[in-house]
């Protein structure tokens, strides 16, 4: 399919203020402040162990910031309680790294789970009709009853998709949706992401170490490292970065390409 990128608008969903954390001494985040454009996809790349993961479950609540906003649209996240936080929530759909999905429910029932649970859905046919498309839509229709160790990586992955999208957000996340995969696998994962993006008009979050991929799909790109944003921008901008260690990034990621 295309990757051509959807057309953005600059208007954001998401924005971050002066965003920090730290667990004891160890800083991992230090003053975070960019926007998401809405209906964007938007990398955050950066070595391992640089704040991207804590830097997502910061946005969406899982994590308590030290200090600094977090913006949904007009609404401040970071000044909600508790039960307002998990209320504005259903706006955000989280595909996990390694799917997250649950051993003791076969493939419909983990999609299922979150209607029954979150939105409290009743109706059965309601669901099944619900889950059922979506599995079709990610081209793996048919596999309900199926267990999820008789899923290969990339379905799993996709799986794991469906279920983050079974409640119709309006802003995803994807963390490392490609690691573990081999290349063809990968391009499928990147390929649904732009999916997402195109043809159901959500804005996309993506955390990826797949640098060729976040240049090629995304609207914006963030560069995370030590904690600090070092570079953001469209992906033409970031590209003539003057800054040593996103130039050595770009550098050693598309020479591999090339081996």
């Amino acid at each position: 399919m295309s990757t051509e990128k959807p057309t953005i608008n600059e208007k954001p969903i998401i924005r971050t203020e002066h965003l920090s954390k730290a667990f004891g001494k160890q800083r991992v985040l230090a003053d975070v402040s960019f926007d998401v454009p809405e209906k964007c996809i938007y990398a955050i790349v950066g070595q391992s162990g640089t704040g991207k993961s804590v830097l997502f479950k910061s946005i969406i609540g899982m994590i308590k910031p030290d200090s600094g906003k977090v913006w949904f649209k007009n609404t401040e996240l970071t000044s909600l309680d508790r039960d307002s936080l998990i209320a504005q929530r259903t706006s955000f759909g989280y595909a996990f790294q390694n799917a997250a999905l649950f051993d003791s429910m076969n493939v419909g029932e983990n999609l299922a789970f979150p209607l029954r649970e979150v939105l409290g859905m009743k109706n059965k046919e309601e669901i099944q009709k619900k889950v059922s498309r979506l599995l079709e839509w990610i081209e793996l229709p048919g596999i309900e009853s199926k267990r999820t160790d008789e899923l290969s990586g990339g379905m799993r992955k996709r799986v794991g998709v469906a279920r983050a999208l079974i409640m119709e957000p309006e802003v995803l996340f994807f963390d490392e949706p490609t690691t573990g995969l081999d290349p063809v696998l990968s391009e499928t994962i990147n390929n649904l992401v732009v999916r997402v993006n195109k043809e159901l008009h959500m804005t996309c979050l993506i955390i990826t170490h797949d640098i060729p991929a976040a240049f090629r799909i995304s609207g914006r790109i963030a560069f995370l490292d030590q904690g600090f944003i070092i570079e953001e921008g469209k992906p033409e901008d970031v590209a003539r970065s003057e800054h040593p260690m996103v130039k050595d990034f770009i550098r050693i990621s598309f020479s591999e390409l090339n081996l």
